[in-house]
């Protein structure tokens, strides 16, 4: 198994939910060592967070160990600074100014640690008159543009079943991070990381603006298509459903033969990119009215013959057979997990040739589980010490 390329990195993690933790745990993938700062007793509310069972954990978590602070307190406030100063990165994502309450705001760190780098997620980002306002990540998706577009158009803005404002947000306080350190290495000098949701969010709306600013036109909720990108959706079967993505040149030409329709190649109504979007409802009912004589299993094997792409739409199961997720190892079990065994979930993602990231240990599962581990060997702290910080209810 892998260190992973970030071994030795210290990262501090205060925030809890969704944007910081997922935040920590892409860098834990890649071999950091993530300390997580939870409320005593009551932990990370993502401990109770899942569907049919509270695992979402296992996967945010994983590769963590816990230590259980109250940053409401004084002296839990000088024991989080103590682990900071020793600390390569520091990942919060509560209100902005909590911090600054708490005397753990970046000027005071860096005072300390002046290469630390402190990655901040929030709602709308450390500045801005909204900057005070609560925001979680289904704000940033709307405010950012997401949900407007998201869904049918006859209905209200849909959203996806999975948190990708607090992932998007996540993953750019990632790469800020990687970017401050590269800037640290060359001068050392720490910075603020500052991620809005709601500019992840736009970062990710393609032309969304630029296609407002030059046309006037606001793209609007389309269902399964993109206006004007045909033919690319999802078709039924006589079995099933199947997604086919032959809006290019060439590949629709290669769709038409596997059809047996190659007319349809110089149809005037679908001979060009312009055309075949003008034309996206009557041609995608075309090629329904095919599909629905087949099978999945047929239709995939004509267009793999073809060289069309296409694919199944996936469930958990789906994936856990197939033998593509096998061969590259896209999942991963863990089958001496003490409360689920046999708990599966997605392995660390990209990989890396020569430095991998892995898994190298499971969630931990209880609050403050490696208290008296990371304070004796961070911090120094005897047994007495720590003792008296749980007595005094700090930890």
């Amino acid at each position: 198994m892998s260190d992973g390329p970030l071994k030795g990195l210290v990262v501090v993690e205060t925030g809890q939910l969704i944007a910081g933790p997922f935040c920590g745990q892409l860098l834990g993938d890649m071999g950091a060592t993530v300390i997580k700062i939870e409320p005593p007793k009551v932990g990370d509310p993502m401990r109770a967070w899942g569907q049919g069972a509270p695992v979402w954990w296992e996967v945010i978590a994983r590769n963590k160990k816990s230590v259980s602070i109250d940053l409401r307190k004084p002296e839990g406030q000088d024991l989080a600074r103590r682990l900071i100063d020793g600390a390569d990165v520091l990942i919060e994502n509560f209100r902005p100014g909590t911090l600054e309450g708490w005397g753990l705001g970046p000027e005071r760190l860096h005072q300390s640690n002046p290469g630390l780098i402190v990655v901040r997620m929030s709602g709308y980002g450390q500045t801005g008159p909204y900057s005070d306002r609560a925001g979680f990540g289904g704000i940033g998706e709307a405010m950012g543009g997401w949900r407007n577009i998201v869904g049918e158009p006859d209905r209200p803005p849909s959203r996806m079943g999975v948190s990708i404002g607090d992932a998007l947000a996540a993953t750019y306080g990632c790469l800020g991070a990687l970017a401050a350190l590269r800037h640290r290495d060359a001068t050392g000098q720490g910075q603020v990381v500052d991620s809005a949701l709601y500019e992840a969010v736009l970062q990710v709306m393609e032309s969304l603006v630029p296609e407002y600013t030059a046309t006037g036109v606001s793209r609007q909720r389309s269902g399964a298509i993109l206006p004007g990108i045909a033919p690319s959706n999802v078709y039924p079967c006589s079995d099933g459903e199947y997604l086919i993505g032959a809006n290019g040149e060439g590949v629709f030409r290669r769709l038409c033969e596997a059809m047996g329709r190659p007319e349809l190649i110089d149809d005037p109504r679908y001979d060009s990119h312009t055309a075949r979007g003008q034309n996206q409802t009557e041609l995608d009912d075309l090629i329904a009215d095919w599909t629905r004589t087949l099978t999945v299993e047929a239709l995939e094997a004509l267009m793999l013959r073809h060289g069309v792409p296409a694919g199944r739409i996936y469930k958990p199961a789906d994936m856990l057979a197939d033998p593509h997720f096998a061969a590259r190892g896209a999942l991963i079990e863990m089958p001496d997990h003490p409360r689920f065994p046999g708990l599966t979930m997605q392995n660390v993602f990209p990989k890396l040739s020569a430095t991998p990231g892995s898994v190298r240990s499971i969630a931990p599962q209880t609050v403050g589980q490696h208290n008296e581990e990371v304070l004796s060997e961070r911090l120094g702290m005897d047994a007495a010490d720590i003792t008296r910080l749980q007595t005094a209810g700090v930890i």
